[in-house]
């Protein structure tokens, strides 16, 4: 399915006070083919701009009230826990959870509604993890590769779980154009997840013999392809990142941090004590395989069948990240 977005669009946006989502919100409500914006996050958005209505809502809890009265075309699912800490059942709750809750309104109000005023299209972010960080992984995956996420990642299981739930929707509601974008981590100036807070650090760890590519995608790509594939609606899942990819040792080198070198069988064991010992917040020992083994994807497929490209490669949007840090 795909076609060219012609009508005033109505576009929920779900975490929309967070890191991605507040500049959706604000590129949204400053074009012109964007009629309103329904801002949802458990936060509520500071100094909204004209056509942003803000919901102040648990994106876990029943969406189906506020969908029938804002009545949105388009839905970018971006609420998410990025580290879900130790409590595994609350970070299921709002990150699978809450793709059951969003999709459920969207089926309740394509049933009240009909083709023609219901959710014409779903928009969802995903991560490259969900292929996992293992010895055996081809290089560039594609999106044929079967997820395989490492076993006790949270982030990464949950964003799995959630892809099967968009599965079936799109299959039960074949009338909705379902987008899945899987990418790499997010870098540039205002750049918060896991590798960027390792890359503030002391000190940065890695696994003796190993030196694995990795892969980055600009925070204003980001924002270019989500406005991009929501004026072009194309089904499907998609890798996204930037051209190239830099070394772990290259990156930690780019950090100006020094690193210190384990055999995986000191590493391992180590991480994991300081995380049962709470000495530690980052991840399970688990989370080491992204920097022992490779998980970087094809971005063919996305600029072959939606024609984007994106304008910085992983070492640019990288780059970006240090120099923001390095200006604070």
């Amino acid at each position: 399915m795909s076609s060219r977005r012609t009508e005033a669009l109505r576009v929920a946006v779900t975490g929309a006070v967070g890191y991605v989502g507040a500049r959706l919100v604000e590129a949204l409500a400053q074009r012109d083919e964007v009629e309103r914006v329904v801002a949802i996050d458990v936060r509520p958005l500071p100094h909204p701009p004209p056509k942003v209505e803000v919901a102040v809502q648990d994106v876990a809890e029943p969406l189906d009230q506020l969908f029938r009265a804002e009545r949105p075309h388009v839905v970018v699912h971006l609420a998410y826990l990025l580290n879900p800490g130790r409590d595994r059942e609350a970070a299921r709750r709002v990150n699978v959870g809450g793709t059951a809750s969003v999709l459920a309104a969207c089926a309740a109000l394509l049933q009240g509604s009909g083709r023609t005023e219901g959710v014409k299209h779903v928009v969802y972010l995903s991560s490259t993890s969900v292929y996992g960080a293992h010895v055996d992984n081809p290089v560039p995956l594609t999106e044929e590769q079967v997820p395989r996420p490492v076993k006790g990642f949270a982030y990464s299981e949950d964003k799995v779980a959630s892809e099967r739930l968009l599965a079936e929707f799109a299959t039960q509601h074949p009338e909705t154009c379902v987008t899945v974008l899987r990418g790499p981590v997010v870098m540039g100036p205002h750049a918060r997840n896991f590798i960027a807070q390792a890359l503030t650090k002391p000190v940065m760890v890695g696994v003796l013999g190993c030196d694995p590519p990795m892969q980055f995608f600009h925070e204003d790509d980001l924002l270019d392809l989500l406005l991009h594939v929501i004026r072009q609606p194309k089904a499907g899942v998609y890798n996204f990142g930037g051209e190239g990819t830099v070394r772990y040792s290259e990156m930690v080198r780019m950090s100006g941090r020094p690193l210190v070198r384990l055999p995986a069988w000191v590493l391992y064991p180590l991480v994991q004590a300081l995380w049962r010992l709470r000495l530690q917040n980052d991840s399970p020992a688990c989370g080491l395989d992204f920097i022992r083994w490779p998980w970087v994807a094809s971005t063919e497929k996305l600029r072959r069948e939606t024609g984007f490209a994106a304008r910085y490669t992983s070492k640019e949007a990288l780059e970006a990240f240090v120099d923001g840090q390095k200006n604070t």
